[in-house]
This record gives C-alpha cells, structure tokens and sequence, in this order.
C-alpha cells in the first residue's frame, strides 16, 4: 500500500507541476561563441629571443657594482651630468613609460628591463619608472644592479613618492638623436 500512496503522491505532483506551467514557452537559445582567430607568433618568438638575448649580454647577477641599494639609489654614468640625479629626485622629469614587476623573478625582470630600455629607444621616451616593489628587497637590489650595468642607462634614483617611493626607480635613457628631448 506504501507504493500506492507515493506513486499517487508523485502523480498528483507531476499533475500540478504541469498545470502550473502550462502557459510557459520554450526559451531560444540565443548566445552567440566567437571562435578566436589562431595567431601565429612568429614576430613574437624572435622578439622574446631577442630580449633574452639583450637580457643575458648586458644583466650579469656576477657583477656587482659600487652602489648602494639598501639606502636611497643614485647613479649618474660617468661622464653624464650630476644635476640628472638631482632632477630625478625632484620629479623634474615624468616618466614616460612605467614598468611594473611585481610578481617576476630575476631572469624574467631582466628580459622586461631590456624591453623597457628597447622600448625608450624606439620611442623616444627619455624617461622610465619601474616598479620593482618592496617585498623580499630581491628585486629592489638587483634591478639597480642590472640597469647600471647597461650602457644606454644614463642616471637612476629612488622614485618620489607619487611614482612609488622606495618601491620604484626612475631611470634616464640616452637617446643619441634626441637632444630636444632632454629638459
């Protein structure tokens, strides 16, 4: 008797469900899936050979230059102007392109170092912030270390405040034809 009552209970359930939903209609499935194009990367694969490339020639984690990286970096390349350093720390100059590498490793900040400086030279931007953050302090010593060893690099010092502080540097690139450039 058990089995009649539930099948009777499931009957009349069934029933009312139905009725209740006999006015709904079916619902058009109307979504629309865009196939991605395939892309072949084969630009891509050289640039990245290519920044590896210039990543292992001029970043070397061997050479340790004279600066120091636990207080406030300064750098001017020898030869270059000493008032550039100053004017960094001022905020005379606004960078034109920021680097963020937060995240990133050694090898994979040097190949966006090299990058960013391939970058400054195609576009004639003269100055650069990179982000490199606090953390570990990892990054915030080898990065001034790689950038000094580059000689397209002509100053680098602490970032103000508005640009990360001690979290970021500001660098100058030289750009051989772009006097006008320069303040």
């Amino acid at each position: 008797m058990l089995q009649n009552v539930n099948s009777m209970t499931d009957e009349d359930d069934f029933n009312l469900f139905r009725q209740s939903i006999s006015g709904a209609k079916e619902l058009k499935q109307d979504t629309v899936r865009f196939k991605k194009p395939v892309k072949t990367h084969v630009g891509d694969a050289l640039s990245e050979q290519t920044k590896q490339h210039q990543a292992e020639f001029y970043f070397s984690d061997e050479y340790v230059p004279d600066i120091d990286t636990h207080g406030t970096v300064n750098y001017v390349r020898p030869g270059a102007d000493k008032y550039l350093a100053k004017q960094l720390r001022r905020g005379d100059f606004a960078p034109e392109l920021m680097l963020d590498l937060h995240g990133l490793n050694k090898d994979r900040a040097k190949d966006e170092l090299a990058a960013l400086i391939h970058a400054c030279k195609k576009q004639h931007y003269y100055c650069a912030c990179i982000v490199h953050g606090i953390g570990e302090r990892v990054l915030k010593h080898k990065v001034p270390q790689y950038l000094v060893q580059h000689p397209d690099i002509l100053a680098i010092h602490q970032a103000p405040l508005e640009y990360g502080g001690k979290g970021a540097v500001l660098i100058l690139v030289d750009l051989p034809q772009s006097d006008e450039f320069r303040r």
